[in-house]
């Protein structure tokens, strides 16, 4: 029998507001992680939760423990488990499952840049130089060690200059260190980073070495970095979705390239700053991004923030073309990646790094409200009731982005900064005003009405 609760994602405190049927039978979800991402699956009409740690529902088929068949309909796993059970699991048509085989493709450091310059090559290869100079949108990267004599001869063409070094799959800023002078990274070059000439020894770790951004855009004399959310639905054909909410990460300290050693100036990840002396948790280092976008289009201008956030929409999409024709594609699997950029003072966004696991933990209470709508509109866009048309551009403050082709906007769809001018055709609203429990009543009683048509 089916039941009548609230539209998901829409919190009512008027139960005689509640609209919408769920469907025929409870949806079965599983997670591994216990914060934000949990609580809405717990609080999700018409959702229930498949007892049991995250390694239930498995059964034993010699020495390799499989998922049971049909047990869950949704499963928000982490990637470790998924690259122990992707390969020897059997998904039903129903089934949803998070992150895609071999997305460490995008997210690991030094594949995301490797991938990137392959397709830049080929776009100059086939379209020439002007073209590929759409790629323009990430720092001078090297590999390391395999690439260190290559890096060397170009720190000598450049000298002075800082570099950061970052270990390839860390996250939380951990193993970062930004230096001058090669000797700075003698120590790290003679010890376990030499070629290898024991076999017996493990392979190094591998790092990244980049040319470090030494004008970033400041506000209040702090460096800071975007985190923008994607969701990706299929590689093939490639569907991208962006969420209009996001947030300004602040270093804690005043910028200034007198203390490369610093991590509290150079770094703005939440993990890093929270430790510093003087850091006030309810205060916090975030901006929301429509904080951002409304400051930026007040004291630059509207026509240069947009040309921003369009040069920032060609990052989300070089990227993930780069690698979409390695990704093993799945029509059970879906990614939400957290993109960390960067501004310099000309308002250029640079590509630091992309994210599989963006941090679900709240910050505070805005950072919760911001996260339990980023996790309530991805379930809205997977739609596994079936309620919507499949034919929607915009859910809740998801807006399409890509669907085998960029996405136009709807006329009803705007987005008016500051000063209240109109901005550019394509589906794309980041940092723009976000009513999203309104969109959904709209969209939800929309396809009620085409699907009894």
């Amino acid at each position: 029998m089916s039941k009548v609760a609230r539209i998901p994602g829409y919190q009512s405190k008027n139960p005689k507001q509640n609209r919408g049927i769920i469907g025929d039978r409870e949806i079965r979800f599983k997670c591994s992680l216990q914060n934000v991402i949990l609580d809405v699956l717990r609080g999700r009409p018409g959702w229930t939760e498949v007892p049991g740690q995250q390694t239930s529902g498995l059964t034993q088929t010699g020495n390799q423990s499989r998922p049971s068949d049909g047990d869950w309909d949704f499963y928000w796993c982490d990637r470790e488990w998924l690259h122990q059970n992707y390969d020897t699991m059997f998904l039903h048509e129903h089934q949803k499952i998070l992150h895609f085989r071999n997305h460490y493709e995008l997210t690991r450091k030094n594949l995301m840049v490797k991938n990137l310059k392959r397709l830049r090559k080929q776009t100059e290869r086939e379209q020439g130089k002007t073209e590929a100079q759409s790629f323009d949108f990430y720092p001078t990267t090297y590999e390391l060690p395999s690439e260190y004599h290559i890096f060397v001869e170009e720190f000598k063409k450049n000298l002075g200059i800082i570099w950061i070094m970052k270990p390839a799959a860390k996250s939380q800023g951990k193993g970062i260190f930004l230096f001058r002078r090669l000797k700075d990274i003698t120590d790290w070059k003679k010890g376990e980073y030499q070629p290898l000439s024991d076999q017996t020894r493990d392979v190094p770790e591998t790092y990244v070495v980049q040319r470090y951004i030494e004008n970033p855009l400041l506000i209040g004399g702090r460096k800071f970095d975007v985190r923008v959310y994607v969701l990706v639905c299929s590689y093939n054909p490639l569907k991208v979705w962006l969420y209009r909410g996001g947030f300004a990460r602040f270093s804690n300290t005043r910028f200034s390239l007198d203390s490369i050693e610093d991590t509290y100036v150079h770094l703005t990840n939440v993990a890093v700053q929270k430790n510093a002396p003087d850091y006030d948790p309810e205060k916090g280092c975030k901006w929301s991004t429509q904080q951002l976008r409304k400051y930026l289009a007040a004291k630059h201008g509207v026509d240069k923030v947009q040309k921003m956030f369009k040069a920032i929409d060609n990052i989300i999409i070089k990227s993930l073309q780069s690698v979409q024709k390695i990704i093993i594609n799945d029509k059970h699997c879906f990614e939400m990646y957290g993109y960390d950029v960067l501004l310099d003072d000309d308002l250029k966004p640079w590509l630091i790094e992309i994210n599989a696991s963006p941090s679900l933990t709240a910050s505070g209470k805005e950072d919760y409200d911001l996260k339990f709508g980023l996790i309530s509109d991805l379930l809205n866009v997977l739609d596994l009731e079936n309620r919507l048309t499949g034919k929607e551009k915009r859910i809740g403050g998801w807006d399409l982005l890509w669907d085998d082709g960029p996405i136009v906007a709807d006329d009803n769809m705007d987005c008016t900064p500051a000063n209240g001018a109109a901005v550019s055709t394509p589906n794309s609203y980041l940092g723009c005003f976000n009513d999203r429990k309104k969109q959904l009543r709209e969209i939800y009683l929309t396809a009620q009405s085409v699907k009894k048509s």
